[in-house]
């Protein structure tokens, strides 16, 4: 029987196939790194690069150990020249020399901004590829890539700004501080000029700032909790967000622990501390202050290219705006307090001292406190001088002692403006549209309208105006449509008009946050310059401490309302004050217009109006907001734009409204003020009746 025949072996081709392929790969890496090296030749970024590093090592070169501790003061200036406050960071008083550095700032900084501190030389390439990896994989920054080395570089000698030329010469400049300093140096650096919001430069000043108490006398739950600000000083703010500032104390605190850097009960003591914080008495910053501040801020901010926004597609749209604009606003914040500016305002303190008279005095008969000792009831007004269109004068609150910043309602808080929103997106528009004050209207009973005690049929809109009349408003919004009507807000900068406001009880103040003083102001304004708008900013200038001019505002004029139709709404306001819901309230001698308005049980009291010369808004509520029996826009706000308007009123020449086409007769100048009459009827708004 023939033996079968052996079965050939193949032959082992895997290894030979492997080559082949590594060899592929290697060929294509080539061509791609010859390709990105043509490109960075060719596309002249070598040259750029080259010269971000010159500039690095220039930079670090000239550095002394005074570059860590210089500190400039800016200078805040009213109207007249006169100083109205310093703003200035107290690093060089508080700075510490690495050997009166507390440990624990130096272990806690170190665990949760880089671990790795002691062994890179300024850059850790795979934290960068981590926090790379991270944003791909969640779609957001979810981790840092920047060392200490990196922050510092970036602190004392570039920006924020996010664009890859900063992010390399930034890298440079860390390299070059590792090559110039030792790694104890770069950290009494770093803990000495890190900023920990509310002005605080430096662990001592924010010891001092936030527990007034001194850097080494902290708990290490303090110490953690403090470490938490820097990575974004508004967000960790813990005089505004302290929830935010503990849970970032907790992570620093877990990796401190998972590092063996603290034992158990270290740890397990300082999680559970709960934090009190003791505010170091300072001097107290005004309402002038705070809003100057805001503005200085923006016009910086400004000036750096950024474009503000108040229209968006989309939410996720809207919240990359603010992400972006709260990045640059706490960097460009953040130069106010080292950067020695002298910033001179319109704020006139004469008139800023009578807003808050007329507002403290109308209020003096109540004296409800809150769990913090702050006034209950409260109230907020804007002055703007109708010349300029700047802020002259700007309340935030009642006066009283109080610690550290307070809530400057009159820009930072949101409310339902009640009828005294229908000028601007109901009666002005209309006559846009070619009605007039005498055009009849009914006023009659809607379904699913606003609801009133009665109906008076046919009247003029001059007489729905005077009267404050729903339902009229409401026909002629729904004419207009809410999205024509909402459109003139957006285009005077109204911060926080959402689709939910795309509704016709809009016509009626019903936002579902609603509008600021300042933004009041600044729209009634509008009306008065025959419908052209100004930014409400209270900054002329910003020059830096040798005078050189570094910012210099124009007040451009964007047309709003057509001219006639502004002034056929001014004429309709004037009879406000004379015959309508706030009768009797009006300046002596003087033509003057305005509008009431009063949200539902009471809880929002407006009164919005100007002369020739000044454009005021005043509102009175709760914070909270609760009901008052007793508030309406023709009582408190009303009363307290008479007194302020008459006293600023009392020297100047009266000037009358410029008439509308078909009108002749002038403004009345009368002597003697009416009896008041029963402010207007509102209805539930829709949304929220609530401050944000």
């Amino acid at each position: 029987m023939a033996k079968k025949g052996r079965k050939k072996k193949k032959k082992n081709t895997k290894p030979h196939r492997a080559f082949w392929i590594a060899v592929r790969i290697q060929i294509a890496l080539m061509v791609v790194i010859l390709g990105f090296v043509g490109y960075y030749y060719l596309g002249g970024y070598a040259k750029t690069i080259k010269g971000l590093k010159n500039d690095a090592i220039a930079l670090v070169n000239n550095a002394t150990l005074d570059t860590f501790k210089a500190n400039q003061t800016s200078l805040v200036y009213d109207a007249n020249g006169q100083l109205i406050s310093t703003v200035k960071a107290e690093k060089d008083v508080y700075y510490l020399t690495f050997d009166k550095i507390p440990r624990d700032f130096v272990d806690a900084i170190i665990s949760i901004e880089d671990k790795k501190f002691y062994s890179h030389h300024g850059i850790d390439f795979k934290a960068i590829i981590r926090a790379a990896l991270a944003i791909i994989r969640n779609g957001e920054v979810t981790q840092g890539g920047s060392t200490i080395t990196q922050q510092l570089a970036r602190t004392i000698f570039l920006s924020n700004e996010k664009t890859w030329q900063r992010k390399v010469e930034e890298m440079f400049v860390a390299t070059e501080l590792e090559k110039k300093f030792n790694k104890n140096q770069i950290l009494e650096f770093y803990l000495n000029n890190v900023y920990f919001a509310n002005g605080y430069y430096g662990i001592e000043a924010a010891s001092q700032g936030y527990f007034n108490s001194h850097a080494d006398a902290l708990s290490l739950s303090q110490v953690a909790f403090l470490c938490a600000i820097p990575n974004s000083p508004n967000y960790y703010d813990p005089f505004n967000n302290i929830a935010n500032t503990y849970k970032r104390r907790d992570r620093i605190l877990f990796n401190m622990h998972s590092d063996g850097i603290i034992s158990d009960k270290r740890y397990d003591e300082a999680k559970s501390e709960v934090i009190s914080l003791k505010h170091k008495p300072r001097l107290k910053n005004d309402y002038v202050e705070t809003f100057t501040y805001y503005c200085a801020t923006r016009e910086l901010m400004k000036a750096r290219g950024f474009q503000f926004r108040n229209k968006f597609e989309s939410d996720s749209e809207r919240e990359n705006y603010e992400e972006t604009y709260k990045a640059l606003y706490e960097e460009c914040q953040a130069t106010l307090f080292t950067a020695g500016y002298r910033i001179y305002t319109s704020i006139d303190l004469e008139l800023q001292d009578e807003l808050q008279k007329a507002i403290d005095e109308n209020l003096a008969n109540y004296d409800e406190v809150n769990d913090e000792g702050i006034y209950a009831l409260q109230s907020a007004g804007v002055c703007i001088d109708n010349g300029s269109g700047r802020v002259v004068a700007i309340v935030g609150g009642r006066k009283q002692d109080y610690v550290g910043y307070t809530l400057n309602r009159a820009y930072q808080s949101y409310r339902q403006p009640g009828s005294s929103i229908k000028p601007l997106i109901v009666y002005t528009p209309s006559f846009e549209r070619g009605m007039t004050p005498n055009t009849m209207v009914e006023d009659k009973k809607l379904d699913d309208g606003p609801k009133q005690k009665s109906y008076l049929g046919a009247m003029t809109i001059r007489t729905a105006v005077e009267k404050s009349r729903n339902s009229v408003a409401w026909q002629l919004f729904e004419k207009i449509t809410p999205t024509k009507g909402l459109e003139y807000l957006l285009n005077m900068k109204f911060n926080k008009i959402v689709k939910n406001d795309y509704y016709l009880p809009a016509s009626l103040g019903g936002l579902t946050y609603g509008v600021s003083p300042l933004e009041m102001a600044s729209a009634y304004a509008t009306i008065e310059n025959d419908g052209y708008y100004r930014t409400p900013t209270c900054i002329v200038k910003i020059t830096d401490a040798e005078g050189n001019v570094i910012v210099a505002t124009e007040q451009m004029e964007k047309e709003i309302y057509d001219a006639n139709a502004a002034r056929m709404m001014t004429s309709c306001m004037t009879g406000v004050l004379t015959v309508g819901t706030a009768k009797g309230k009006g300046i002596p001698n003087m033509p003057c217009a305005g509008k009431t308005g009063t949200t539902n049980e009471n809880k929002d009291g407006w009164f919005v109006g100007f002369s020739y010369y000044y454009t005021t808004s005043i509102w009175v509520g709760y914070d909270t907001p609760r009901k008052l029996d007793d508030l309406q826009g023709a009582t408190y706000p009303a009363q307290i734009w008479h007194d302020f308007m008459t006293v600023i009123h009392k020297n100047l020449q009266p000037i009358s409204f410029l008439p509308y086409l078909g009108q002749e007769e002038p403004d009345p100048i009368y002597e003697e003020e009416p009896e008041d009459e029963e402010e207007e009827e509102e209805i539930e708004p829709l949304g929220e009746d609530e401050e944000e």
